[in-house]
C-alpha cells in the first residue's frame, strides 16, 4: 500500500539490529553509527515546508508574541535540521528534545556558536519535564509515527499526545508531520476532537516518494467540536490517489462523528454569536436565562475561559448589584457549584444581582493573579453587561469552601503523572461531625477532577483558628486571592484511618443501589449459574437478595468503591483492573485498601482485559468465564475530550461491543457519565449505547441531571420492566431497617428509568 511508503523509507534508514523504538540505547546506537553529518530528513525538507510554515502554520494574530519570542518545542528532534531553519528564519525561542544523549550532545555542539539561544534537552517525549502551558507551538516531525510503530504499545502514543495537549498554551498549535497510517491518523483525530481546530495539509513531493501530511491542531475553544478542514492539494491527489483516498475516507468518517457531537445539547456561544441574537437580546435582562459562554480568543486574548451567564428572577426589593462576576479559583470548585444540592441558581439568588457571570479558571491560568485575569477579559465582560445605564461590575472571587488543607503525599508516576493525596476540612459539612477530615486523591494532569474522597476516622484532632481571607473587591482594585494551603494552622494528630462504611461519592452510592435493584430483577436460570440465597448486612440490617459472584471494576482510584462493596455485599467476588501500579500503592498506603480472597487487583490494560474475557467463549454458550457485573469507574485523563468521566474509549462502540460480549447471560454494565458543560457528547454516547444494548437505563444525579448520570445496560435482549423489582427491593430493605443509607438506596433505585432519547 502507498500509505506505508514513508514508513518503509524511514525503516530503510535504520540499522537491521535497531531494536525497540522506545529504547534509549537503540537510538544512541543508531545516532552513533550515523553521525551528525550523515543525516537525511524524514518526510520532507525545509524548502518544501517553508512556504506553508511561514504563511500559515506559524502565523498568529497580532496579540501573539513576535516571531522571536514564540516558544517552540521540537520533540524527537534527532539530527533533523528543521530547528536550525526555524532559528534562521527568526524563531529564536526553540527547545529541542530527544531521548538520545548522543544526538542531543552532537546537535548542541553543532549549534552552540551559530545559534546560541537554541536549547537542547534529553527527555522522554511521553513524560517531558516542562510546566503546563509552556509552548506556543509544538512541531513533530515523525515522532508520533515512531511511537506508533506496530510492535510498540499504542499507549505510548496516547501518553505523548497527552503531553502535547498539556504543554500547549491556549491558542497554541501542534504541527504534526506524518505518513498518516490508519492507526496514527485514528489516534490524532480522536485525541484532538474536543476543543481543537484541526486542519490537514499535504506536502508536494515526487510521486516516487510517499506523501507527507501535515496536521495542524490549534488549541481553540474548550469543549467545542469543529469539522476538520482538508487543504490537500490537487497534485497530491493525482500523484498519490490511493493513499490520499484512504485519508479522505478517514476524515469523512471523523467529521460524521463530530457532527453528531456538535448537534447535541448544551451548546457554547461566543460573544459574537450572542451579539447576533442567537439567545435573544443579550443586553436586555431575561429572567431564568442561562447561557454557556466562552470568553477570550486568539485575536484578542491568549487565554480562554469557561463561563456561564445567568439572569436572575426579579424580586420585590431591588438587587444590590446589577451585574456580578464570580471567579472560581479552579475548575473543580466551578463544577462543584453545578453539582451541589442547590445548584448554580442557589448561588445566583445568594449573589443578589440581576445578572451573574460565573467564570472558571483552570491550570492554564495558574501563573496569573486574579487582577490579571480581570484585566484580560474586561472588554468581554463589558459586552455582556445589561444596558440599563449602570456599568459598574462587581467582581467576586469564590474559593473551594475549604477551612483547612494539607498535602499528605505526592508522587510521580510514568503513566499517571503526579498523584496527590491531601487532607481537607470543609467550611460547611453535612451528615458528618463538625470539622471532619476528608482525604482526597487527585492527579495533577486533571486537577479539576477529584478522583476519590474518603472520610477519615481520627482518635484525636486539634483545630486552630484560621486567618480570614479577603475574597471580594470592586472593579479596579487589584488584589491577588490566596487560597487555603498547607501553611494554615490546622494540625491533625493521632492515628487516622479511612472510614470504609462512608461513601462520599453519590455516584458510588447510586452504583450500589442499581446493583441491588438489577440483582433482584435478574434471577438467573439455574442451568447457567448456581444460585444461592445470601444474607447481606447493611448497617446491621438483614437483606435477602440473590447475587452472582463475579464483579469487575475498571479503575481503582483510592479503592473506596470495591472496599465498600466487599463490606456491604459479601457475596460478590470482586476483581479490580487498574493500569498504574503506583495508584495501587497509594490506595494501600493512604486509603487502607486491602486485597483478600474476595477482592483482587489486576495491573493491566482494562480494554485488553475485557476483550480477553469477551473472546474466552466466542460462541456464547458458557458463562463460566464471563462477568456478571462490569463497572467502569474511570475519570477522564483529558477534559478536552468533552467528558469528565469516563475516558472516551470506554463509551465508544468498539469497547461497548466487547463489554457486552464479556457479560454473562443476564449481565449488567454500569458506568458513570459526566460531561463538560456545553458539549454534545452525551447525545453521541447515548447513541452508541443504544446501538449495542437493547435495555439501557439511566439514573440522573439529582440537580446534575443535565450533565451527570449513571448508566445501567443489560445484556438481556428481551424487554425489561423494573416496577416489580423495585417493589421487591423496597420490601427487602425496609424490613427492620430505618437507616439513612437504606433510605438513600431506595430513593436512588426509584430514580432508575429507561434511557430516553435526547
Amino acid at each position: 500500500m502507498e500509505m506505508a511508503e514513508n514508513s518503509v523509507r524511514v525503516a530503510k534508514e535504520l540499522p537491521v539490529i535497531f531494536g525497540d523504538f522506545t529504547s534509549q540505547e537503540s537510538w544512541d546506537c543508531f545516532f552513533s553509527v550515523r553521525g551528525v553529518a550523515d543525516y537525511s530528513e524524514w518526510y520532507a525538507d525545509w524548502p518544501q515546508l517553508r512556504p506553508a510554515f511561514l504563511s500559515s502554520h506559524l502565523s498568529f494574530p497580532p496579540a501573539a508574541p513576535p516571531r522571536e519570542e514564540l516558544s517552540i518545542l521540537v520533540p524527537a528532534c534527532g539530527y533533523s535540521r528543521l530547528s536550525e531553519h526555524l532559528y534562521d528564519e527568526g524563531f529564536r525561542t526553540v527547545t529541542n528534545v530527544d531521548f538520545s544523549k548522543v544526538v542531543v550532545s552532537a546537535m548542541l555542539r553543532r549549534n552552540v556558536k551559530e545559534r546560541p539561544l537554541m536549547r537542547w534537552r534529553v527527555m522522554d517525549m511521553t513524560n517531558m519535564q516542562f510546566a503546563n502551558g509552556s509552548y506556543d507551538v509544538i512541531i513533530d516531525k515523525g515522532g508520533l509515527d515512531a511511537l506508533m510503530e506496530h510492535k510498540i504499545d499504542p499507549r505510548f502514543g496516547t501518553l505523548y499526545l497527552s503531553e502535547v495537549k498539556r504543554l500547549l498554551k491556549a491558542g497554541g498549535k501542534y504541527i504534526c508531520l506524518t505518513s498518516a497510517e490508519s492507526r496514527v491518523l485514528g489516534l490524532l483525530l480522536s485525541k484532538f476532537r474536543f476543543g481543537w481546530k484541526v486542519d490537514l495539509h499535504s506536502v508536494a513531493q515526487d510521486p516516487s516518494s510517499g506523501i507527507t501530511f501535515v496536521l495542524v491542531a490549534e488549541k481553540y475553544i474548550i469543549s467545542h467540536v469543529s469539522q476538520i478542514k482538508s487543504f490537500v492539494d490537487e497534485y497530491s491527489v493525482e500523484s498519490h490517489g490511493n493513499q490520499v483516498q484512504e485519508v479522505f475516507e478517514a476524515l469523512e468518517k471523523e467529521n460524521t462523528v463530530r457532527a453528531e457531537y456538535s448537534n447535541g445539547t448544551g451548546k457554547w456561544y461566543s460573544i459574537e454569536e450572542l451579539k447576533l441574537g442567537v439567545k435573544g437580546n443579550i443586553r436586555v435582562l431575561e429572567p431564568l436565562r442561562s447561557v454557556c459562554v466562552f470568553l477570550g480568543g486568539t485575536g484578542s486574548s491568549r487565554f480562554f475561559y469557561n463561563s456561564v451567564l445567568f439572569d436572575a428572577i426579579p424580586k420585590e426589593e431591588p438587587f444590590t448589584d446589577q451585574f456580578r462576576v464570580l471567579f472560581f479559583q479552579n475548575m473543580l470548585s466551578f463544577q462543584d457549584v453545578f453539582v451541589s444540592r442547590n445548584g448554580p441558581w442557589g448561588l445566583v439568588r445568594g449573589s443578589n444581582a440581576a445578572r451573574v457571570l460565573m467564570v472558571g479558571l483552570d491550570a492554564s491560568h495558574s501563573n496569573l493573579s486574579l487582577a490579571d485575569v480581570v484585566r484580560d477579559i474586561t472588554d468581554f465582560v463589558k459586552e455582556l453587561a445589561p444596558m440599563d445605564g449602570k456599568t459598574d461590575v462587581v467582581v467576586t472571587s469564590v474559593d473551594e469552601g475549604l477551612k483547612w488543607r494539607k498535602i499528605v503525599y505526592e508522587v510521580t508516576s510514568a503513566l499517571t503523572g503526579t498523584i496527590v493525596v491531601e487532607d481537607v476540612i470543609y467550611k460547611e459539612q453535612s451528615d458528618v461531625p463538625k470539622d471532619s477530615i476528608f482525604r482526597r486523591l487527585y492527579f495533577r494532569r486533571t486537577e479539576t477532577i477529584m478522583q476519590s474522597e474518603a472520610l477519615l476516622s481520627t482518635k484525636e484532632l486539634e483545630i486552630k483558628k484560621v486567618p480570614a481571607v479577603s475574597r471580594t473587591w470592586k472593579k479596579g482594585k487589584s488584589k491577588k486571592f490566596v487560597s487555603p494551603s498547607s501553611s494554615d494552622s490546622h494540625e491533625s494528630s493521632g492515628n487516622t484511618k479511612v472510614d470504609h462504611e462512608f461513601l462520599a461519592c453519590e455516584f458510588h452510592q447510586g452504583m450500589i443501589a442499581g446493583l441491588l435493584l438489577f440483582s433482584i430483577h435478574s434471577k438467573r436460570h439455574p442451568q447457567l449459574v448456581d444460585l444461592y440465597l445470601i444474607q447481606t448486612y447493611i448497617n446491621k440490617a438483614s437483606v435477602f437478595i440473590y447475587f452472582q459472584v463475579k464483579t469487575v471494576i475498571i479503575g481503582l482510584g483510592a479503592g473506596l468503591l470495591p472496599m465498600c462493596m466487599r463490606k456491604y455485599i459479601p457475596s460478590l467476588k470482586i476483581e479490580v483492573v487498574e493500569l498504574d501500579p503506583v495508584v495501587l500503592k497509594v490506595a494501600k498506603e493512604y486509603f487502607d485498601f486491602a486485597e483478600d480472597e474476595r477482592l483482587k487487583v489486576h495491573i493491566t490494560d482494562p480494554i485488553k482485559f475485557v476483550r480477553e474475557i469477551a473472546n474466552s467463549d466466542a460462541e456464547g454458550k458458557n458463562d463460566y468465564f464471563k462477568v456478571d457485573v462490569l463497572i467502569v469507574d474511570v475519570n477522564s485523563s483529558d477534559l478536552s475530550s468533552g467528558l469528565i468521566t469516563p475516558e472516551v474509549e470506554f463509551v465508544e462502540e468498539h469497547f461497548l461491543v466487547a463489554a457486552k460480549e464479556s457479560l454473562s447471560y443476564k449481565g449488567l454494565l454500569i458506568t458513570k457519565l459526566a460531561r463538560n458543560f456545553g458539549t454534545g457528547v452525551r447525545t453521541a454516547v447515548h447513541s452508541n449505547l443504544r446501538k449495542v444494548f437493547s435495555n439501557v437505563f439511566s439514573m440522573k444525579m439529582e440537580v446534575r441531571e443535565d450533565f451527570c448520570e449513571l448508566i445501567f445496560a443489560l445484556k438481556k435482549e428481551s424487554p425489561v420492566e423494573l416496577g416489580e423489582a423495585c417493589a421487591a427491593l423496597g420490601r427487602s430493605l425496609e424490613y427492620k431497617n430505618n437507616k439513612d443509607w437504606v433510605k438513600k438506596a431506595l430513593a436512588d433505585s426509584k430514580m432508575i428509568q429507561p434511557l430516553k432519547k435526547l
